[in-house]
């Protein structure tokens, strides 16, 4: 994703610099954690690379280190890291202490006959305990909310009616334009289920079935079957196409590059991304402290100088202006008119929907 605007913290009464200058100084406070002060010590922590690498080093990483004398080093990993993770564990040589890790990959990884994760044990912690339930996981402290939306292109639809729900999206003739589905059935089939007037509350479990009858009606009418997210960035930045289901992250980055595009947060699927430690890593200890280091409220908050975080600390919105508090995935609105993804529900039936699925896209 790319940096998208510096939007500063604010509060009333107080100037842009002087509330910085004053975050600065509250983040850089000395972690409870004192006894440690861990000189020479290190965590290595799996993140998504890019502008998050750069916040988190901004506003986690290199303040943890200075409070505590521990170093943290954020590495990136492509997609959900489940096999590198087990890998590790089932050798024994940590390449990575924690990551940052979705819920459908913390149900692959602690559903088994083999547990890979710690159970975090931090529930009864003051800091994070202000985390809303469900965002929460006894193996994963929720950290950041993402979300599939969809996105149009402005530009396309001057003079007539802009899509504005799935139900759009899948239907050419009432909203004609060039369209884009993900060429993955991970949120598209409950696209599929609410464009055809499924309400939220009875999405899961999902009937496959009639998602595929729905997406059979909209399968002639796709220009493109997206593979990944800068697939979507480019083409919205381009205008090859004019609507389109994507991480908002990407539609963020295209807003944030100058292309006319909308985002509507009806009915988007939205999930979590979760600190979770590695079973059996000799610092474990460390990343505790670090997640509650990195689960403060205004710690949360500094990321919105980088990009519109899905903070988990509702308390952190107290910290950000509200025309960007609007703009992040767990704002109160957009979590209320979205779909929480049942992370059970596809690991019970992924293997089976990604088969039926890739045979119904060659047909």
């Amino acid at each position: 994703m790319s940096d998208l605007s510096k939007t500063g913290l604010t509060r009333p009464g107080l100037t842009r610099r002087s509330v910085l200058v004053g975050a600065a100084g509250a983040l850089a406070m000395p972690a409870i954690w004192s006894p440690a002060r861990a000189q020479g010590k290190r965590i290595v922590v799996r993140d998504d690379g890019g502008i998050y690498t750069k916040a988190y080093g901004a506003v986690f990483y290199r303040p943890f280190t200075e409070a505590t004398g521990i170093e943290v080093v954020g590495v990136q990993a492509n997609a959900e890291p489940t096999a590198q993770i087990k890998s590790m564990v089932d050798s024994g040589a940590y390449t990575w202490d924690m990551a940052k890790i979705s819920w459908p990959a913390i149900a692959i990884l602690t559903s088994g006959g083999k547990i890979y994760l710690e159970k975090h044990g931090l529930e009864a912690d003051p800091t994070i305990a202000k985390i809303p339930q469900q965002y929460m996981n006894p193996y994963g402290v929720g950290t950041n909310v993402y979300s599939t939306v969809l996105a149009y292109r402005t530009d396309a639809f001057k003079g007539k009616k802009a899509p504005q729900s799935w139900a759009d999206l899948y239907d050419a003739k009432a909203c004609p334009g060039r369209r884009s589905l993900r060429k993955h059935p991970f949120d598209t089939i409950e696209e599929a289920l609410m464009a055809d007037g499924v309400p939220t509350a009875s999405v899961y479990p999902c009937d496959v079935d009639r998602a595929f009858a729905k997406l059979d009606k909209v399968k002639p009418d796709v220009d493109v079957w997206w593979t990944s997210g800068a697939q979507v960035e480019q083409f919205l930045t381009s205008g090859e196409v004019d609507m389109v289901a994507t991480w908002v992250s990407r539609a963020q980055s295209a807003q944030a590059a100058g292309a006319p595009v909308e985002i509507v947060w009806n009915q988007g699927v939205w999930g979590g991304d979760n600190w979770s430690i590695l079973a059996g890593t000799p610092n474990a200890d460390a990343c505790r402290e670090f997640i509650k280091f990195a689960s403060d409220p205004k710690r949360q908050a500094a990321l919105t100088e980088y990009f519109p975080a899905g903070m988990t600390q509702p308390e952190a919105f107290n910290y950000v202006k509200p025309e960007i508090a609007k703009n992040c995935p767990s704002y109160p609105d957009n979590i209320k008119s979205g779909l929480k993804i049942d992370a059970k529900f596809w690991l019970d039936n992924q293997q089976a929907v990604i088969e039926r699925y890739n045979g119904w896209i060659l047909k």
